[in-house]
Parts: C-alpha cells; sequence; structure tokens
C-alpha cells in the first residue's frame, strides 16, 4: 500500500497538471530559505563575530589561522542549521498547496470518489502553525541526538517520519472528514501513516530533491488516505453483523 502510494506520488511531480503548483512551490521554498540564511548570517555577524574577534586578539601569532578555522565552522554550522530547517519550511509551504495537489489528484485518478472540500483558510494556518513549532522542536532534538553516535541518523528519520506522516496524512484526511475523526483515522492507522512519514523523511533527505517535499507528500498521502479509507470500508461491509439481543 505504501510502496504503491509513493510510486503514484513520484508520478504525479511529472504529470502537465502540476507544474504551476511545482513552480509556485519551489520558488516560495528557495525564497523562505534564502531568507533563512540572511537571517541566521545576520544573527552570527550580530553576535558571534565580536565575541570571536574579541577571542582571537588573545592570540594575536595564531590570529589568521584561528581566523580560518573559526569561519570554515561557522560555514558549517550555518549550513547544517539550514539543512535542518527544510522541514519546517517545507511544512509551511504545504499547508499554502496541499488542496490544490489534492484536487488536481481526486479529479484526475478518483473522478467517481465525491470530491473533498479545502480545509478553511484560517484553520489551515492555524494548523501550519503548530505544525511549524512542533517540526522546529522535534528537529532541535534529533540535532542534540546528532552527538550520540549510533542514534543521530535514525533519530532524524524517526523524528521526521513521525511528524511529516502525522501531519500530511490528518491534512489529507480533513478534505473529507472532521478533525477529530481524522485523528482518529490516523491513530487506527498508526503503523502504516508512520511507514509512510519514513518514506517522506527519506525523500527529505535527498538534497535538491528535498525542495519539492511538500508535493511529494501531500501527494503520497492524499493516495494513503483514498486507499485506507477504502480498505475500512471493505473490512465494515465484510464484518459479520451482530445479532440483535432478544428482550423479553
Amino acid at each position: 500500500m505504501i510502496l504503491e502510494a509513493a510510486r503514484r506520488a513520484l508520478g504525479d511531480l511529472f504529470t502537465a497538471e502540476f507544474r504551476a503548483a511545482f513552480f509556485k512551490t519551489l520558488g516560495l521554498t528557495l525564497l523562505l530559505l534564502v531568507v533563512v540564511w540572511l537571517g541566521l548570517q545576520h544573527l552570527f555577524d550580530l553576535f558571534a563575530v565580536p565575541w570571536i574577534a574579541t577571542l582571537l586578539s588573545g592570540f594575536p601569532g595564531w590570529a589568521g589561522w584561528l581566523g580560518i578555522i573559526a569561519a570554515v565552522l561557522a560555514a558549517i554550522g550555518l549550513a547544517l542549521g539550514l539543512a535542518l530547517l527544510i522541514a519546517p519550511v517545507a511544512a509551511v509551504i504545504a499547508g499554502l498547496f496541499l488542496d490544490d495537489v489534492a484536487e488536481i489528484i481526486e479529479k484526475n485518478e478518483y473522478p467517481l470518489d465525491p470530491p473533498g472540500r479545502a480545509v478553511p483558510a484560517m484553520r489551515a494556518f492555524l494548523l501550519s502553525a503548530k505544525f511549524l513549532a512542533v517540526v522546529i522542536l522535534g528537529n532541535i532534538v534529533a540535532l542534540f541526538l546528532l552527538l550520540v553516535p549510533g542514534v543521530n541518523i535514525a533519530a532524524f528519520f524517526l523524528v521526521n517520519g513521525y511528524l511529516l506522516g502525522r501531519e500530511y496524512f490528518e491534512f489529507a484526511a480533513m478534505r473529507f472528514r472532521e478533525e477529530a475523526e481524522a485523528k482518529a483515522l490516523r491513530r487506527r492507522n498508526f503503523g502504516t501513516v508512520f511507514l509512510a512519514g519514513l518514506v517522506i523523511a527519506a525523500f527529505l533527505a535527498v538534497p535538491i530533491l528535498n525542495l519539492l517535499t511538500p508535493l511529494f507528500a501531500a501527494a503520497l498521502m492524499v493516495h494513503l488516505h483514498k486507499m485506507v479509507s477504502a480498505g475500512e470500508r471493505r473490512a465494515s461491509r465484510s464484518a459479520p453483523a451482530v445479532p440483535a439481543r432478544r428482550t423479553s
């Protein structure tokens, strides 16, 4: 089920209908990442550079070499920080384009099913804001776990797999269900949704390609929600009827 949903989602990324969403998503993601990079650079120049200059003044004979080492470490730190912020940036973009992606998939691949309804704009904004906060917190935890040998890579996948799977699935489900019902459906299918989230986390870990994480994740979860819903309907139809209790 998960592999089939992922295969369909990858195919969706390259269809003509996705081109508008593709360019909007890519453009906004790159723009936000540039803004984040400039913000991190400004914070570094504001707080770290004066401290480093003061430190180097105590070692005049080594100032040149120490300055180069500090610059390299700073560049690595900024790049690492930007890499860890790709998931939160992708989360913000996802809230803007999930409904566009879902409508394209529903119209082209599930034309006989009732169409979904867009999540109200304010509710979608609040959910995206909550998701952004949760993903940032999760990645801070994952960043600290990077210092623990044997746990670091697993932490990235587990944290992002859980968070991305949960939020994208609930977004897809809320096009057809109330929020409480969408959460209940996700809990009933926790293992399936979590494994699908790991697939999204693996996509997120691929440089350049990870800029398309919102489109891929949204498409994958739309397909997965359709499959899970169909499976539950089949199970309910095949379940034996409970005989009515006799009353005396």
